[in-house]
């Protein structure tokens, strides 16, 4: 008999055929390989009043069999019920969701099959009204049900964003001001870190529970200054992750250009932090990438450094990195609700960490139902990698004492 392991989506058990089969569009190989060796194996249980040898009746053991998604569309079907969180139920705000970033991400979002409900929520002076993102939305195929949501720039959200935050399960925040011409990340982060604060602060509050993914430059000084205030209110910091999704992006875009490959297919760790520098892809560390001639190496990891700036320059200056941006925060966030849904899901994000002797740091981090499971280690890397890992080290640092002391000076209002 073929061993048979249970899927944790929807506790039924499988044979490994059954599951390539059901998987074989959605993941790749190695991605079904891993995915099932986190599945346990079948407990065998005495089956009284049956023949020997027949554990169930003949027609289910053969619908069992066969290798196509019916038989398991039916078992998901039944097992629904039992979830804590069913498919389609989360409910997600994206604040700052009128912007530039903002209403793509929130177009994504309504399309996610894991979201019934998404809150729109902006200020007055947004490029347009929430609440016009939101009915122009509600007019897509999908069963998502989308809501505005607005204030003054003078209003405090933690008054304004009951409604509009509470049982929120996903908190997306690509919210805050551009940088401009002249402004370091120095003058940024003060701008910034307040905008972020009022709104962590309304979470803090009204959903404590939620993963909040933050898009907010300076991402690596903005993360450490929320999550260190959540420490302070008692909250778990890890609730707190910056998206850098949109850093793997492009690394696996730019290898799939040099290699002629399917970018999608392609999975390029990124770690460190989401400037410059900071930014480190791990070349090595993919099969397809690892494939490029090692003198190459240097000019794509700068490429990747590179590439926000060459958005920017590409725009002639009038707009940064939006629609990729968007589609890079879509995907974090669908990691995000399928770990909650209790299918755990790796993507790279930036959050507290112990990996490195730096309290905060992007690398693979596992979501599970609670939001963030387990942060992954670095694994190996070659010689280029190591020397630009203790390189990136010294600015972080500097970047991540930056959002500290932001912590050390304010506080959450209750």
């Amino acid at each position: 008999m073929p061993e048979k392991r249970v899927d944790p989506d929807d506790g039924s058990a499988y044979t490994w055929e059954e599951i390539s089969a059901f998987y074989k569009k959605k993941y790749t190989k190695n991605e079904i390989a891993s995915y099932w060796e986190t599945c346990k194996p079948e407990k065998k249980k005495k089956d009284k009043g049956k023949g020997k040898g027949e554990s169930e009746p003949k027609g289910k053991a053969k619908a069992k069999a066969k290798v196509n998604a019916e038989p398991k569309a039916k078992a998901k079907a039944k097992a629904k019920a039992n979830k804590q969180f069913k498919k389609g139920d989360f409910k997600v705000c994206v604040c700052g969701g009128a912007g530039g970033i903002g209403q793509p991400l929130s177009m994504f979002m309504s399309m996610d099959p894991n979201v019934k409900e998404l809150n729109i929520f902006d200020l007055t002076v947004a490029m347009v009204p929430p609440a016009g993102v939101a009915q122009d939305l509600n007019h897509l195929e999908r069963k998502c049900q989308v809501k505005g949501y607005v204030m003054e720039p003078s209003d405090k959200a933690i008054d304004k964003l009951e409604e509009c935050l509470t049982g929120c399960h996903l908190v997306l925040i690509p919210a805050g001001m551009p940088r401009k011409p002249g402004m370091t990340r120095d003058d940024l982060f003060k701008v910034n870190a307040d905008i972020a604060k009022g709104l962590v602060e309304a979470c803090a509050k009204f959903c404590p529970e939620a993963v909040l993914g933050m898009i907010v430059n300076p991402v690596n000084s903005v993360v450490p200054a929320m999550a260190e205030l959540y420490k302070k209110k008692g909250l778990d910091p890890m609730k707190i992750v910056g998206i850098t999704t949109l850093d793997v992006v492009r690394a696996n875009k730019f290898v799939g250009e040099i290699t002629g490959k399917d970018p999608r297919y392609i999975r390029v760790p990124v770690i460190g932090g989401h400037a410059g520098e900071t930014i480190l892809p791990l070349f090595s560390q993919d099969k397809v990438s690892k494939t490029i001639d090692a003198s190459k190496i240097a000019d794509l990891d700068k490429h990747v450094q590179d590439a926000g700036t060459d958005v920017v320059n590409a725009k002639g200056g009038k707009g940064s990195a939006t629609l990729s941006m968007a589609y890079a925060g879509a995907r974090l966030g669908s990691a995000v609700l399928s770990g909650l849904t209790g299918r755990n899901k790796v993507e790279c994000a930036y959050c507290a960490s112990t990996i490195t002797d730096l309290p905060y740091f992007a690398q693979k981090v596992v979501f599970g139902e609670k939001g963030v499971h387990k942060v992954l280690p670095l694994g190996d890397l070659n010689e280029h990698e190591t020397k630009r890992l203790e390189t990136l080290k010294v600015a972080l640092k500097g970047e991540i004492e930056t959002g500290t002391k932001y912590a050390e000076a304010n506080t959450l209002a209750v």
